[in-house]
C-alpha cells in the first residue's frame, strides 16, 4: 500500500495548510483535462484524491497514522462511485480547495433565473446659482430602458425561440475524459438552453426598449457644484421581477455675475471710489438675501475684507457669512477741475508730484 504522505510529497508532521497546498498543486498537474488519454496520470489523480481525503480529515488522519489504514477504505476512502462523478460532485467535494476552478454550473443556471436589479443611470444637470442656494423643483427628461413588452425580454418574436439542439435545453454540454466527466456552458446558447430563430422586431433582439420620460425632482437648498442627488428606483428596469436601478444626478452650478461661493460663505468683490475709500461712506451691498447697508470707514484700503454675518448660504440649519472684498477703483480719465482738486489735495498732504531727481536717484537716496 502506498504511503499517503509520500503521494502528496509532505512530511508526517505537515500542517493542514501544507497538505492542502501540496494537494492542489498535484491535482491540477494530474487532472484528466490536462492529460487526456493518459492512464498513468488518471491513476495518479485517483491516488492523490484518496490521500487527500484521508489526510485532510483530522480523525481519519489520526487513525491512519496509528493503524496505517482507515477502516475499510475500499481503495478510495469516502469516494464510492467516483469514476462516474460529474463536475458538480467534484465541486462539492473540493470547493474548500479549488473554489471555482471546476465551476459551479448549477449556481450559474440559477443565477440567470433569480431576480436581478436593473442598472443604475447617471445624468448630468446644470442649475443656476440661485437654484443651488435656495433649492428648486426641476423637470428633467430621462431615457429609460425597459424590458421589451413584445418579447418579454427574450429578444424573439412569438414562436421564434426554440430549445437549443446542442445542449437539449440544459444550457451545458458534458464532456468525458476517461473516468471523469466535465460540464461546460453551451457556447451555442450561452447557457440559456434556448436559441432565437426569429428576432423581435420591436427591440431588434436586444430584449429592451428605450422610452423618454419626464420626471420632476427637488433640488435641496444649499446644494453645491459636484454634489449628487439619488432618485431611488428610477434607473433601468430589473429582470425576473428584480427591482429597478437608481438614478444618480450629478450637479453642476452656473457661476454668478456677482457672487462666488466657498462652502457656506458667499464672496463679493465690491468696487468703491477713491473718495468713498478716503472719506468713508455707507453703501448698499447686494447679498443673496437682498440689499444690506455696509459702513465703509474713512481710509479704507484696497482688498480690505468686511464680514457680513449670517448673509451666506443656509445649510443644515445654519447660515454662513458674506465676505466683502473692497476694490478701490482708480479713474482712468478726470476733468480739469478734478485735476486741480487732486493737485491741491497733494499739496496739502505735502506730496510732490514732480521731482528734481530722477526715480533712480530717489532709490539711491533711500538706500544711503
Amino acid at each position: 500500500m502506498n504511503d499517503y504522505y509520500d503521494i502528496l510529497g509532505v512530511n508526517r508532521d505537515a500542517t493542514q495548510e501544507e497538505i492542502k497546498k501540496a494537494y492542489r498543486k498535484l491535482a491540477i498537474k494530474y487532472h484528466p483535462d490536462r492529460n487526456p488519454g493518459d492512464k498513468k496520470a488518471e491513476e495518479k489523480f485517483k491516488k492523490i484524491n484518496e490521500a487527500y481525503s484521508v489526510l485532510s480529515d483530522e480523525s481519519k488522519r489520526a487513525q491512519y497514522d496509528q493503524f496505517g489504514s482507515v477502516g475499510d477504505m475500499g481503495g478510495f476512502s469516502g469516494f464510492e462511485g467516483f469514476e462516474s462523478a460529474t463536475a458538480e460532485d467534484i465541486f462539492d467535494t473540493f470547493s474548500s480547495v479549488f473554489g471555482d476552478i471546476f465551476g459551479d454550473f448549477q449556481s450559474r443556471r440559477n443565477r440567470r433565473k433569480r431576480p436581478q436589479k436593473g442598472e443604475d443611470v447617471r445624468l448630468n444637470l446644470t442649475i443656476d446659482f440661485k437654484e443651488a442656494v435656495f433649492g428648486a423643483e426641476k423637470e428633467i427628461e430621462i431615457k429609460n430602458r425597459k424590458i421589451c413588452p413584445n418579447c418579454n425580454g427574450t429578444g424573439a418574436e412569438k414562436g421564434g425561440i426554440q430549445t437549443c439542439p446542442y445542449c437539449k435545453g440544459r444550457g451545458e454540454v458534458e464532456y468525458s475524459q476517461g473516468f471523469f466527466s466535465v460540464r461546460k456552458t453551451c457556447q451555442h446558447c450561452s447557457g440559456s438552453g434556448k436559441i432565437i430563430t426569429k428576432t423581435c422586431k420591436r427591440c431588434s433582439g436586444s430584449g429592451y426598449i428605450y422610452e423618454k420620460e419626464k420626471l420632476k425632482i427637488k433640488i435641496p437648498p444649499g446644494i453645491d457644484n459636484g454634489n449628487i442627488i439619488k432618485v431611488s428606483n428610477r434607473g433601468y428596469e430589473g429582470r425576473n421581477g428584480g427591482p429597478n436601478g437608481d438614478l444618480y444626478i450629478y450637479i453642476s452650478v452656473r457661476e454668478s455675475d456677482l457672487f462666488k461661493r466657498d462652502g457656506k460663505n458667499i464672496i463679493l468683490e465690491l468696487p468703491i471710489s477713491i473718495t468713498q475709500a478716503t472719506l468713508g461712506a455707507t453703501i448698499k451691498v447686494p447679498t443673496i438675501w437682498g440689499e444690506e447697508e455696509l459702513s465703509i470707514p474713512p481710509g479704507t484700503q484696497n482688498n480690505r475684507k468686511f464680514i457680513m454675518k449670517g448673509k451666506g448660504v443656509e445649510l443644515s440649519g445654519t447660515r454662513g457669512d458674506q465676505i466683502v472684498i473692497i476694490n478701490v477703483k482708480i479713474p482712468t480719465t478726470i476733468t480739469q477741475r478734478q485735476r486741480e482738486i487732486l493737485e491741491e489735495f497733494a499739496k496739502e498732504s505735502g506730496e510732490e508730484l514732480t521731482y528734481k531727481d530722477s526715480i533712480i536717484g530717489k532709490f539711491k537716496n533711500i538706500f544711503k
